[in-house]
């Protein structure tokens, strides 16, 4: 992607938000130049933090931002969802982004929701889904092509109980195709991920009974290797003969890794940005008001949907930035829930989020102040 003179390069790498075809502006046109409400263009500095898995799409969209408001300058550092989430409480960002929502029971004695709303000045923190992307089951096996698996198998294959790719279990669900017995190697995320998190949410929600593990941000399997971010445990199958492991989509298509097939009882489907963005349309919002924390079905067998899909959500202060920063803030986040930014995301791997889900969206931004 070409990157834009205004954007922030550091040597921990940009990261960032979101892949929605919501509109830029109050009436839902597609305006996307991310100025204020009066159209004038915003200048300042913006700082955020967390999700790894939105990386690939922050480099557009800072580049087109930075294009339009050319004093206006947006940073983003690609710690993971846990690192973001505890730096915007502790006020070193702006905002967040998370690829699951601030946890409203306690974690370690904490209450993310409580401790976001009382840095933002005893104002709610809102959940802003702004990125959908699919999680590839991706694997480096030369010459398998079209693998399938099962949400069983997956559990299994993750936890080392199926050791060799030749296995019977997957073999079965594999008819015709000729595995290898190389042995497999399993990589997960080291560090705190939203990714992480939504991977054990699809395995739990479809395979209860194979995956036992309360789902959350840290990875609680005994075998394989631990890779810091996205591009960490990608680099770790590409590299290894073999190798398996869950990613943001982009990162397995740009390492060139197999990604699987998912068969959730309705046949196998191939991961497509048509059959990811059917898992969202069946979305509900869990949250209340402008927090627009969603609820993915999982398990779900509707044919033709690609089921474990995560959403990150851009984690900001409802009220409580100072006026500056809350004009900056809302032009940017108009500017990436545009028409014309999400077009460009589309082809990167994210798929769209629903009109419905949209519009709600593009009503919370108007409500920041």
């Amino acid at each position: 992607m070409k990157l834009s003179k205004h954007v922030a390069l550091t040597s921990v790498a940009l990261a960032g938000a979101l892949a929605l075809t919501a509109c830029g502006s109050d009436d839902n046109s597609t305006g996307s130049s991310g100025s204020d409400e009066t159209g004038t263009s915003v200048s300042g500095t913006l700082n955020g933090e967390g999700s790894s898995a939105q990386k690939n799409a922050i480099e557009e969209v800072i580049s087109t931002f930075g294009d339009d408001n050319p004093d206006a300058t947006v940073n983003y550092n690609p710690t993971g969802s846990g690192d973001g989430v505890k730096n915007f409480i502790a006020k070193q960002v702006d905002f967040a982004g998370s690829d699951s929502a601030l946890k409203t029971e306690a974690v370690d004695g904490v209450v993310e929701a409580d401790a976001a709303a009382e840095r933002c000045g005893g104002n709610p923190a809102w959940n802003l889904p702004l990125v959908a992307g699919p999680i590839a089951i991706a694997y480096n096996l030369p010459g398998v092509e079209g693998l399938t698996l099962t949400p069983d198998v997956a559990s299994e294959i993750f936890l080392g109980e199926i050791k060799t790719w030749n296995d019977p279990k997957i073999a079965a669900i594999n008819e015709g195709v000729t595995l290898p017995s190389t042995a497999i190697s399993v990589f997960f995320r080291s560090d705190e991920s939203g990714t992480t998190e939504n991977f054990q949410k699809y395995l739990s929600g479809s395979a209860p009974k194979a995956w036992t593990a309360e789902p959350s941000k840290v990875w609680p399997g005994k075998v394989g290797e631990g890779r810091a971010k996205s591009d960490g445990v990608a680099q770790g199958v590409k590299s290894v003969e073999g190798g398996i492991t869950y990613a943001e989509w982009s990162y397995a298509t740009s390492n060139n890794l197999g990604v699987a097939k998912i068969d959730n009882g309705a046949g196998a489907v191939e991961l497509t940005g048509e059959s990811a963005g059917a898992a969202l349309t069946a979305a509900e919002v869990a949250g209340e008001g402008n927090d627009l924390k969603l609820k993915l079905d999982y398990a779900t067998q509707t044919a033709g949907t690609y089921p474990i899909v995560l959403v990150t959500y851009e984690i900001v202060c409802s009220k409580g930035l100072d006026a500056d920063k809350t004009t900056l803030l809302k032009a940017f986040l108009k500017h990436f829930a545009s028409a014309d930014t999400q077009t460009g995301l589309q082809e990167a791997g994210y798929a769209p989020l629903p009109a419905e889900i949209q519009t709600k969206v593009n009503t919370a931004i108007d409500a920041i102040s």
